[in-house]
């Protein structure tokens, strides 16, 4: 074999290795474009449901809040009639039990009330 031959020979094994390398360089870059396109559709999608989520909360607490007011005014009710109770002396001092007793039976004909 001359010299043109080999340096032909290694020439070509060089443009084969080169070529090798260009095209697992090219794949990879495919795949990691692929990946970057993936998540960029994710994010997306997920920034859309996050916003379909925003808008539902808004539309469920708007119809919530004739409810959530009604709540709340019956429960300043409620905690008014607490502080009113709480602020009783006892029917029989000497009593406990039977002072309790009394004001349940006043709470209860209260809640018998129209």
């Amino acid at each position: 074999m001359n010299a043109g031959a080999v340096i032909l020979l290694l020439s070509l094994a060089a443009n084969v290795a080169l070529g090798w390398a260009y095209l697992g360089q090219r794949d990879d870059l495919a795949k990691a474009t692929e990946q970057r396109d993936t998540a960029r559709g994710d994010a997306l999608a997920c920034s859309d449901a996050t916003e379909a989520l925003r808008e539902l909360s808004a539309k469920r607490q708007e119809a919530a809040a004739p409810a959530r007011a009604a709540a709340a005014k019956v429960a300043l009710t409620h905690q008014q009639r607490a502080d009113h109770t709480l602020g009783l002396q006892p029917s029989k001092p000497a009593d406990l039990c039977a002072s309790m007793q009394a004001l349940g039976d006043e709470w209860l004909q209260g809640r018998a009330r129209p």
